[in-house]
């Protein structure tokens, strides 16, 4: 039977391109509450010295999990989606994502502790842009729940 600590230390390669929009940015900021007047005003995100409105910190959560499901959505990995619960998210900021940026994230499976009962797997996801520029390195701890 697979197991999730057979995956230590895979590497998915970078995955779909998922492009940066005005209006995911102004979705996402309006939908956590976020004010800064560069998250929708093109002209305050370029008086600051962006290209274009400029994501909130906590943006590219969407775009990492869906780069997790890839482990997730994996037989090898041994995993039922239905007993995974996400645990933890913390994201390291290269730069802004920016609209117009395209992204792509590589996805590691950095470890796997076993805990009462439970599977705490730690991944990594290194986004950049297609061109190679790093602009996040967000972690997840994804609990998966014992029977």
């Amino acid at each position: 039977m697979p197991n999730p600590a057979d995956q230590i230390g895979r590497t998915w390669p970078p995955g779909d391109t998922y492009e940066v929009t005005r209006a995911a940015i102004a979705a996402f900021a309006e939908a956590t509450g976020a004010t800064h007047p560069a998250y929708v005003d093109v002209d305050a995100a370029r008086e600051l010295g962006y290209a274009d409105v400029v994501a909130p910190p906590t943006f590219l959560v969407g775009f990492a999990q869906s780069s997790d499901a890839r482990f997730v959505d994996d037989p090898a990995s041994g995993v039922d989606f239905s007993r995974v619960v996400h645990g933890e998210q913390r994201f390291t900021h290269h730069r802004p994502a920016v609209a117009g940026d395209r992204l792509v994230a590589a996805l590691t499976v950095e470890s796997v502790r076993r805990m009462a009962g439970n599977d705490l797997v730690t991944t990594r996801n290194d986004i950049t842009t297609v061109d190679g520029e790093p602009v996040c390195t967000s972690t997840s701890m994804l609990v998966v729940r014992g029977e």
